[in-house]
């Protein structure tokens, strides 16, 4: 290991000390109250059936924590908590939890404080999730994963911008901010991660097209049907058009895959050449095909695991509740069956664009090399 790599390895094991160190005493940049549990004692048990005879049981507890910031620090306060044995919208506390709280207006009595509890404070447990996954990527990826993790804090970035754009202007059209996205998107990752070379630049406008493309299809499929089977119940509260915003969740949510295809064809492809210089455009084009085939069956149903995989917790409930199987798949699954089917559409799509587009930049390579 050289000197440079160790350098690097003692940086970022400091950085995730002092990250951890940090969320675990970070109370004081908060401006809401955040109060430790210290006790915990259920006072009420109670069980419930509904007229379908579904049961359950809702607990009480009572609740001392110590508040850990603001003027009544190191004080105790008293705290109530219901919750139930299913937990789908409550929570069981113990001890040691972190809870965002506020006072009671009638609790003037300092020696004994009470409040309501608000949510939990979760910053340290996404702290170390995320370490683990930066710790995974730079195993695995050494470079290309410091650059994988650049290339998703800028992504995120990214979007975040441009959905602020769109909401400080609604009239501001969500689609072409999305495009605009999904271009920097593409080029920042691709070129991060691959740098700059023929295989990015393949990799980067079979991305584009096929996304672009795939998209075509799937509004020019539901202006022909007008949409008939889609059900948008799930977007009634977003106070935006609803079909423009599924539009733009569509082609940012194909553009994974249709990324993956297209640097997966575009490596597989520069490969063989760079093993085999004087290898044929009819046997590249074979390989191409043969590798386009192999993941192509794969990445479909990953795309559609990704998607149902979401909806399972309203299909047990609808099932539970003995709703009729075509309703509930109705319901539920006609938004992300169609994600599915337009990221489908793209992987597909991109597998020829994808072989292509790297046969006519490894044309131009081959007459770089003979000039």
């Amino acid at each position: 290991m050289s000197f440079k790599h160790r350098v690097f390895y003692i940086v970022v094991f400091l950085c995730f000390v002092g990250s951890l160190v940090f969320v675990y005493n970070n109370h004081a940049f908060y401006e809401r109250p955040i109060a430790k549990v210290i006790e915990v004692q259920i006072t009420d048990e109670t069980e419930v059936v509904d007229g379908l005879d579904n049961r359950d049981a809702l607990f009480t507890q009572h609740i001392i924590a110590e508040l850990k910031n603001g003027e009544k620090k190191g004080s105790q306060i008293h705290l109530e908590n219901e919750y139930s044995l299913s937990k789908a919208y409550d929570y069981e506390f113990q001890v040691g939890n972190e809870l965002f709280v506020s006072f009671d207006k009638n609790s003037s009595d300092e020696s004994k404080l009470t409040g309501t509890i608000h949510e939990v404070k979760r910053d340290k447990y996404v702290m170390f999730v995320a370490w683990i996954f930066i710790f995974i990527l730079l195993l695995v990826g050494k470079k290309q994963g410091l650059f994988s993790i650049l290339s998703l804090v800028i992504n995120a970035v990214i979007l975040s911008y441009a959905l602020d754009l769109y909401l400080e202007k609604p009239d501001r059209s969500l689609l072409l901010i999305c495009s605009v996205a999904i271009i920097l998107f593409t080029v920042l990752s691709l070129l991060l991660v691959n740098g700059l070379n023929e295989k990015t630049y393949s990799a980067i406008i079979a991305t584009l097209v096929g996304t672009f493309v795939s998209l075509a299809v799937a509004f020019l499929v539901i202006q022909i049907t007008g949409g008939e089977g889609l059900r948008y119940e799930e977007l009634q509260f977003i106070t935006r058009p609803y079909k423009t915003v599924f539009m733009a969740g569509l082609f940012i949510g194909s553009l994974g895959a249709v990324m993956d295809i297209a640097i997966t064809m575009s490596s597989s492809l520069f490969g063989l050449y760079e093993k085999n210089n004087n290898i044929s455009t009819k046997a590249l084009v074979k390989s191409g095909m043969e590798i386009g085939r192999d993941i192509m069956g794969t990445m479909t149903n990953i795309l559609f695991f990704a998607y149902i995989s979401g909806s399972i917790p309203l299909l047990i409930l609808y099932f539970k509740n003995a709703s009729p199987l075509g309703f509930t798949l109705n319901m539920n699954l006609s938004l992300e069956l169609a994600r599915a089917l337009a990221g489908g559409i793209g992987i597909v799509l991109t597998i020829p664009i994808g072989l292509y587009t790297t046969l006519f930049f490894i044309s131009m390579t081959r007459k770089r090399a003979r000039l």
